[in-house]
């Protein structure tokens, strides 16, 4: 394997670009996807500024509503606290899909058959989109439109099939039954295939983005975290960690979770974990659609043509999902991966790539994108709930339209401020779970003395009443920190499958030396050196 995987090299960027620099993602979150052996970044932020829009966050969402905000010929800025991609675009598994995961059966249940109708339209239209742009710019990203299948695994509920297929006839949207999906090495039994989804290269396609934002006068800064957004007379002031000021007309916070809403957002959404193995599989072995088991935690399955050998694809297999900071088992998910892939494509070569991402899950089902609850100029776009690229895309037309002043029908569905009151059960039971991690607070170390704990490890400890998150380094150095989360005070957790620490109430994670990688949090675990006081 060369080293290039992407068939994207560094001087394609620099070609491209005169002030990028290359990012290497080796020790950002410990695992590399497919799509992120390097990325784009850009100097950081340095002088106060002044723009129409500021954007936080260039992962797909922001850079997708950079480019429309561009288009209709507003100024805006982008603000990502790492490189481009950084934080879940280059972590995801390039799925398009209207088909959404959390099944119109339960849509329809919360929302009505109409709002069913308008979430499938929604994200169908964002397939056309994201197809329109990458021909309208030229972006070479791999779009390929292809059929998707569910079906049930061996002893399965197949009411589950029964129910989706009658939700998705009721707003007339193509799906059909069928025996089998088409795999020729194992019977999957009764499945439905969903017409008209797509797949793509992510890292590609955000490329294309990136160019095209640049080119219409988009300003993107890397290295420049954000540690305040808020609103001051009428206008949005975002302030840097390092106290440089961009003031804006609008802001959208493009963060995967809000970094701005402290609680509101973080009652109505969970954090979960999901897993990703790439492996590659003689070409033709697998026909090329998207595949979705009814399983819980479900598994999905995509092809990715191979840049280097043209006898081969990429089998990409994801799933194993739980909730961020409450498994201790995280590198088992990737061996539970690889076991269930195996057994159904016998043909596939050895695991090249492993990563892990990170999605929110509404209690509703549907995102969270418009303003921000209590604000009139501050917009987000979060609860991507396993469906972010598309979202990403809705996000785009959806905050262009509200900051422009314009109706979208889709605005009261994705509304942030929505109470959805059948879903008012599942909003008591993730907001139950996040209570019980309180209960950290009481229980006692993982280790009982630093000894304990292995070169290349993390462990809680606790002294008294504090609690400290320790990592041993391979060379045997300890590294101590607060292992109280920033955000609202849970008590994180390590993950040995990403090096890091997680919080088990609303899904901040840090290095394994204390760095905050993802919101809510917006500040790192305090060092805490007196741990090693006698």
């Amino acid at each position: 394997m060369g080293l290039y995987p992407l068939d994207v090299s560094p001087a394609f960027f620099r070609f491209q670009y005169k002030d990028v620099r290359m990012a290497n993602f080796s020790n950002s979150q410990e695992t590399t996807s497919l799509w992120m052996q390097e990325a784009m970044t850009f100097p950081p932020l340095k002088d106060n500024m002044l723009t129409d829009v500021c954007i936080v966050g260039a992962g797909i969402v922001g850079l997708t509503c950079a480019y429309f905000l561009c288009k209709a010929g507003k100024a805006v800025i982008i603000l990502e606290k790492e490189s481009v991609g950084f934080g879940q675009t280059l972590r995801t598994t390039g799925h398009l899909a209207w088909a959404l995961d959390d099944h119109f059966f339960e849509i329809e249940r919360y929302f009505g058959r109409e709002g069913s109708f308008l979430a499938a339209h929604s994200h169908q239209t964002a397939i056309q989109l994201i197809e329109e742009i990458s021909q309208a710019e030229n972006i070479d990203c791999d779009f390929e439109k292809l059929d998707a299948y569910l079906f049930c695994p061996p002893g399965g509920d197949l009411s589950i099939l029964d129910k989706e297929f009658a939700a998705v006839s009721n707003i007339s949207m193509p799906i059909e039954r069928l025996d089998r999906a088409p795999f020729p090495d194992f019977d999957t039994g009764p499945c439905l295939r969903y017409p008209q989804q797509a797949q793509f290269h992510i890292g590609k396609y955000i490329a294309g983005l990136v160019s095209a934002i640049r080119r219409m006068g988009g300003k993107i800064f890397c290295d420049t975290a954000v540690k305040e957004v808020q609103e001051v007379k009428g206008k949005c002031e975002i302030l840097s960690a390092h106290n440089v000021l961009v003031t804006a007309g609008a802001a959208i916070v493009a963060t995967n979770t809000p970094i701005n809403n402290r609680f509101v957002i973080h009652t109505k959404q969970a954090a979960y974990r999901t897993y990703v193995i790439a492996a590659p599989i003689p070409k033709g072995t697998i026909p090329r659609h998207l595949y979705y088991d009814t399983l819980d935690p479900y598994h999905y399955v995509r092809l990715q043509q191979h840049a280097e050998n043209k006898d081969l694809e990429w089998l990409i297999v994801g799933g194993e999902d739980h909730k961020t900071g409450q498994a201790m088992d995280t590198t088992l998910r990737y061996q539970l991966l690889e076991r269930w892939a195996r057994v159904r494509f016998p043909q596939m070569g050895q695991v090249a790539f492993r990563w892990s991402g990170q999605i929110f899950e509404p209690v509703d089902s549907l995102a969270f994108i418009g303003r921000n609850p209590g604000n009139r100029h501050i917009y987000i776009a979060t609860g991507d709930s396993g469906n972010g690229l598309t979202h990403a895309t809705i996000a785009g037309i959806l905050l262009n339209d509200l900051i422009h002043g314009r109706d979208n029908a889709w605005a009261a569905l994705y509304d942030p401020s929505r109470i959805t009151l059948k879903a008012a059960k599942e909003f008591s039971e993730e907001n139950l779970n996040v209570a019980a991690q309180y209960a950290d607070w009481l229980t006692s170390s993982n280790v009982s003395s630093l000894e304990e704990i292995k070169p290349g490890n993390g462990a809680i400890l606790r002294k008294g009443f504090k609690k400290y998150a320790i990592y041993r380094d391979p060379q045997g150095k300890f590294h101590c920190c607060s292992a109280v989360c920033p955000h609202l005070g849970c008590i994180v957790q390590w993950n040995k499958g990403e090096n890091s620490w997680d919080c088990p109430c609303h899904g901040s994670r840090f290095s394994a030396t204390g760095q905050v990688l993802v919101g809510p949090a917006i500040s790192d675990l305090p060092a805490a050196d007196e741990v090693f006081d006698k």
